[in-house]
């Protein structure tokens, strides 16, 4: 998930505060049981394998990374960058080699497979100097931690927001922000009541694009899973999940179109039928705002506006957090240098200048994402950052990608929405095959 970069003056000056930020471990053994600081070890002749995705950080941000690194350590790095094709395999596959890569960096919601297969090292001892008095962002630490042990370093993250069309709002009336879900379908209705049209939703949300639809499930106040002594228990079937479901279809109803309820967000493309006039607002990530202008030209990036998307918990709705994690291989050969480069990536001085600055990313952590707000953000850019301080992610189990795979999840959300099952039907059977799942 793409948001637009923002280009930070005098980025690479940081190089030098990075360093300093990063020196405060004390040199304690990789391993060692208890809370530790992250080693100082010097690594002089030694060379750091790291594995980036291909798109996920410039060239600035890497090279500002490896040369705090090398500066602190002596270390070089071999920075290899990879392409998505093929990745989970090639990922796994390294993983199980006597010489992996010492760095990887994966998606947020991949590191409970790799974890569960013992293809990571576990972070836990180090949480406190890796964190270095952040708050990270829920939707990136918690499939991050397994049975309360922490597997990755958070990188950064993108998060889903309302992207609406302010002339639309404007010509029907409506020149505020929503706060509140009152205030949300107060100004939904009256861009209805401006567009008649049997073919125009004034919300287009379609039922079956589950990572938007789970929102109300969680502002509800359910989970999709939870675990309990290794055993996973689905959350839909419990009147919160219920009563999520439920409020779920009675917006979409409301303010989508019927034939949405079973489609999902690609088949036919969300950002087309904004492009095309034919809605007035999606819940979408930040790679929608060029999706739409590719579309139609005629429509600019100042002319959509972002918010998160109001709950009726009187709070914003949790958004589903994607993103991107520093994982170490646990039979990395240079843990303690590993593990430096990984408090660099993850460090305030790196999120902010960087990660933020020259990427344009949503950072890792709650006052990383305050600062941004603070230093001024785009009118596109501040729903994004203002939902991913609200965030969850799916269930850091290993057999999690199961569930995405089979589609079970999203034919729920569809279900629900299109009357096909009862709310109390599709959760029991849903709660049922992640049981199944989930366990397996």
């Amino acid at each position: 998930m793409r948001i637009t970069r923002i280009t930070a003056l005098g980025a690479l000056a940081a190089v030098a505060a990075l360093t300093l930020a990063s020196c405060a471990g004390t040199g304690a053994t990789a391993g060692a049981d208890g809370p530790q600081p992250v080693p100082t070890t010097k690594g002089d002749g030694e060379t750091l394998v790291v594995w980036a995705m291909e798109g996920d950080y410039q060239d600035a941000t890497l090279e500002a990374i490896n040369a705090a690194f090398t500066e602190q350590t002596g270390a070089e790095v071999d920075l290899q960058i990879q392409q998505w094709d093929g990745i989970t395999t090639k990922i796994s596959t390294a993983l199980a080699t006597s010489n992996p890569p010492d760095i990887i960096d994966i998606g947020n919601t991949q590191v409970p497979g790799y974890a569960a297969n013992g293809g990571l090292l576990d972070l836990t001892n180090y949480e406190d100097d890796l964190k270095q008095g952040a708050t990270w962002l829920a939707g990136l630490e918690d499939p991050a931690r397994i049975d309360g042990s922490l597997y990755a370093v958070p990188g950064f993250a993108g998060a889903r927001a309302v992207i609406y069309n302010t002339a639309m709002w404007a010509d029907a009336g409506v020149t505020e922000v929503p706060t509140t879900h009152d205030e949300l379908t107060a100004a939904l209705d009256a861009v209805a009541a401006a567009h008649p049209e049997p073919d125009f939703a004034p919300f287009y949300l379609p039922g079956q694009y589950w990572q938007s639809s789970m929102q109300f499930v969680w502002d509800a106040g359910a989970e999709i899973a939870t675990s309990e002594g290794g055993e996973w228990t689905g959350g839909f079937s419990t009147p919160e999940g219920i009563e999520g479901l439920e409020q779920f279809a009675e917006f979409q109803n409301t303010y989508s179109t019927g034939a949405s309820a079973t489609l999902d967000n690609i088949t036919p493309d969300q950002n087309q039928i904004f492009a095309d006039g034919k809605t007035s607002a999606i819940l979408s990530t930040g790679g929608s705002i060029a999706g739409i202008t590719k579309a139609n030209p005629d429509i600019t990036a100042d002319q959509l506006g972002t918010f998160p998307l109001p709950g009726l918990s009187r709070q914003n709705q949790p958004a589903m957090l994607g993103g991107s994690v520093w994982g170490i291989s646990a039979k990395s050969q240079h843990r303690d240098l590993a593990l430096q480069w990984a408090k660099i990536a993850g460090s305030p001085e790196t999120q902010k200048d960087y990660v933020f600055g020259v990427d344009g990313w949503i950072p890792n952590s709650t006052q990383a994402v305050e600062a941004a707000q603070a230093s001024g953000l785009t009118p596109q850019q501040e729903g994004f950052f203002a939902a991913a301080l609200n965030s969850k992610a799916t269930p850091a189990a290993a057999n999690w990608p199961t569930i995405e795979g089979d589609k079970s999840i999203a034919e729920l959300f569809g279900a629900v929405a299109s009357g096909s099952k009862s709310a109390e039907d599709a959760a029991k059977a849903m709660d049922e095959h992640l049981a199944d799942v989930l366990n397996g």
